[in-house]
């Protein structure tokens, strides 16, 4: 069974599966919808490295979609300061994985400029229909 929360920064998905296939469905969803993956940070990895702390599978992901990007940027260059939009892929337990989605209204909103609505509503909708596909 998957589950699908909305929380105030995004989407929330969690699915039924292995950390690394998890991690592969999630990019291959994204890439579905235009976006390529420009950062994957593994968490676990860094914290164990700099802190010598155990932590649970998690990666974070920056997506991009260039053409949104362009958009975004072309009306306003500050917000290159809230790219990419970034996706979240954490191990809960043996067999949850959850997948946390950027909300890019709620990400741009705080953008004063009309323009980026419309540009952070396609990419929300593009987010969505991942997150989505996921739950298939």
């Amino acid at each position: 069974m998957t589950t699908v929360l909305t929380k105030p920064l995004g989407l929330t998905v969690q699915l039924k599966t292995d950390y690394a296939t998890a991690l592969d469905r999630v990019t291959e969803a994204l890439k579905a919808e235009g976006f390529g993956v420009l950062t994957e940070i593994d968490v676990k990895a860094t914290l164990k490295k700099k802190l010598d702390v155990d932590f649970r599978p998690y990666t974070i992901l920056g997506a991009c979609n260039p053409p949104l990007a362009y958009r975004a940027l072309s009306a306003a260059p500050e917000v290159g300061l809230l790219l990419p939009c970034n996706v979240t892929v954490s191990q809960i337990d043996d067999a949850t994985i959850e997948v946390s989605l950027i909300d890019p209204l709620a990400m741009l909103g705080v953008v004063n400029n009309p323009e980026m609505e419309a540009i952070a509503a396609e990419a929300r909708q593009r987010l969505e229909r991942v997150a989505a596909s996921l739950k298939e």
